[in-house]
């Protein structure tokens, strides 16, 4: 077994899942990567992404060049989905809840040299981080991992909207960060904020960059 996945994951299947959301994922959603050669591509890094869908984390495992373990909500867990996710190396989390061995068992992960994704707000929603949770920055912290934002755009269908035909879908990484702030619970918060303000300011980059996209292809057209 590998010490960048946690103990009990099946190198093969994370394999084969990782192939499946690089490839049958990635052309019927027509996604682009930019900021990739940002990545670490060594060394424990804490992903941190804002979650529109439930794509976000099987795209972001297709499209990262070197293995994620998420902490994923502990509800998914169960029957056969359960099975699959655990043996592929993710880790279930109780929202709201003072559970800390799932945080030491991605902090296990880290010190091994591993990748653990956080979707710090804690739950999907529109795709903003409004409220950032402290898990990020804590598992920062107590491993020495560096931080790496992600922003995606596209994996949530717009409202009221149909089903959409090839959709387009974004990511952005941006620089990875040692998360600021100074000991104790004062500092967490300060480590937290920072984080939540780093990926704040990516989403605004990456929206501008799918604005300019979209306006250069209506000019396309007119012309």
């Amino acid at each position: 077994m590998s010490a960048d996945l946690p103990e009990g994951t099946w190198p093969r299947l994370y394999r084969a899942g990782r192939w499946i959301s690089r490839w049958p994922l990635r052309v019927p959603f027509r996604v682009k990567v930019h900021g990739a050669e940002r990545i670490p591509r060594t060394g424990p890094v804490v992903l941190v992404a804002n979650h529109s869908s439930l794509l976000d984390g099987p795209l972001l495992i297709g499209m990262l060049p070197r293995p994620v373990t998420f902490l994923i909500k502990q509800e998914l867990f169960s029957g056969a989905l359960g099975w699959f996710l655990a043996r592929i190396g993710q880790i279930g989390i109780r929202r709201g809840e003072p559970d800390r061995t799932p945080l030491l068992a991605a902090v296990r992960v880290l010190k091994g040299g591993g990748m653990v994704g956080v979707f710090p707000e804690g739950t999907r929603n529109s795709g903003e981080v409004d409220n950032a949770q402290h898990g990020a920055a804590w598992l920062a912290r107590a491993s020495g991992a560096q931080v790496l934002p992600v922003a995606c755009r596209g994996t949530r269908r717009p409202e009221g909207s149909g089903r959409r035909l090839l959709p387009r879908i974004d990511m952005l990484f941006g620089e990875p960060i040692s998360p600021a702030g100074g000991k104790g619970r004062a500092g967490l918060t300060a480590a937290t904020e920072s984080v939540r303000t780093e990926l704040v300011e990516l989403i605004a980059e990456l929206d501008r960059l799918v604005a300019d996209r979209t306006n250069d292809d209506v000019r396309g057209k007119r012309a």
